[in-house]
């Protein structure tokens, strides 16, 4: 079986944790300091906090700009249900916007339309691996929170996903960019915020009684992720040669490849595919031993309960990620992309899976 999301782990990396290990100082020390300052130095940006998980980065950087009871945070729909969590742990109102259809992106014609006296952030998904039109949505003058799970090592107009907003936001789940097993990360260049994330971190030791959190990182997941930057632009530069392969492959068979507009470098972290009936397609991926998914489980508005929401639902109902990841072989990707031509070109004597 192909599977659809791989880790991908050097030599360097294990002897890093082996030498974790053998010091006995597994928890939030030297490992960690260094990542915060190289992935601040790597996005253009001047501090950096690592913490436990991508959602943990976006509790506090919540916290840091005082939201709470009575705000307003904006959101897309079609995104995990962290965003949600992360709102709702601070006890903000989401507001949820639908998407463009060719980029998966939020919009800044729906943030428009959502933006009320009560709006104190919108929080902007790079989806896939693309940049949203970030420059377009920071200067509405509302804070943004740049969520990169997806997209290290993106770049709008030059500049990397990350070094716009006031705050932005990393995730190191195990599939993700930098894929440490579990992990996160807040970035930004304004000093006060981000001690005021620090200081949120962690617990213990402080002279004065506030709510505080158990949201550190190891040395252990630190040392991976600090290896994975390392190596993260040969990793981009071979998902984006995959994506190409998958681009010719695609386009004789009629298919709609991913779309990226002008001034926008797209990192891959999925490779997302319409079809009009997704479930047969992949059922027969898996049948020929190749793992494809959809790329959000579900719309955070369906878990609501909320409607109008159309380019959210077209997305979901339609939307096939196919495998991309950096150890995928030539000769996998030359597997998956003839599996793909056979389906599509023996769909059509099938309704239900016209692309």
């Amino acid at each position: 079986m192909i599977p659809h999301s791989k880790v991908v782990l050097e030599k360097g990396d294990l002897a890093s944790v082996t030498n974790i290990l053998r010091s006995g100082l597994l928890t939030q020390g030297k490992y960690v300091s260094a990542l915060e300052a190289k992935a601040a130095s790597f996005i253009g940006v001047n501090h950096a906090v690592a913490v436990s998980s991508g959602t943990a980065a976006l509790h506090l950087s919540l916290l840091s700009l005082g939201i709470g009871h009575g705000c307003e945070v904006i959101i897309p729909s079609y995104v995990c249900t962290a965003l949600l969590n992360a709102v709702n742990y601070v006890r903000a109102k989401p507001v949820l916007v639908d998407i463009d259809p060719a980029t998966y992106n939020i919009t800044i014609e729906g943030i428009k339309e959502a933006i009320t006296k009560r709006t104190r952030a919108i929080i902007v998904p790079h989806m896939f691996g693309l940049p949203a039109d970030i420059d377009s949505i920071v200067s509405l003058g509302i804070p943004v929170i740049e969520d990169c799970a997806h997209s290290v090592g993106a770049k709008f107009r030059g500049r990397y996903a990350g070094s716009f907003g006031p705050l932005s936001i990393f995730s190191f789940y195990a599939t993700k960019m930098l894929g440490a097993g579990e992990g996160g990360m807040v970035l930004s260049n304004d000093r006060n915020l981000i001690e005021t994330v620090r200081d949120l971190r962690e617990y213990d030791e402080k002279e004065t009684y506030a709510i505080r959190y158990n949201y550190k990182l190891t040395d252990i997941q630190a040392a991976l992720c600090e290896g994975l930057l390392k190596n993260l632009p040969s990793f981009i530069e071979k998902r984006k040669e995959i994506a190409g392969i998958y681009d010719n492959g695609l386009n004789d068979v009629g298919a709609r490849v991913p779309a990226v507009p002008g001034g926008r470098e797209h990192v891959y972290y999925r490779y997302v595919v319409p079809f009009e009936d997704p479930l047969p397609f992949m059922e027969e991926m898996g049948e020929r031993g190749i793992e494809c998914r959809r790329p959000v489980f579900k719309p955070l508005h369906r878990y609501l309960q909320l409607s109008e929401y159309p380019m959210t639902d077209n997305a979901w109902e339609k939307a096939v990620s196919i495998p991309i990841y950096p150890s995928l072989k030539t000769e996998e990707v030359r597997l998956i992309v003839d599996a793909i031509k056979t389906i599509l070109e023996s769909a059509s004597n099938r309704s239900h899976l016209t692309i």
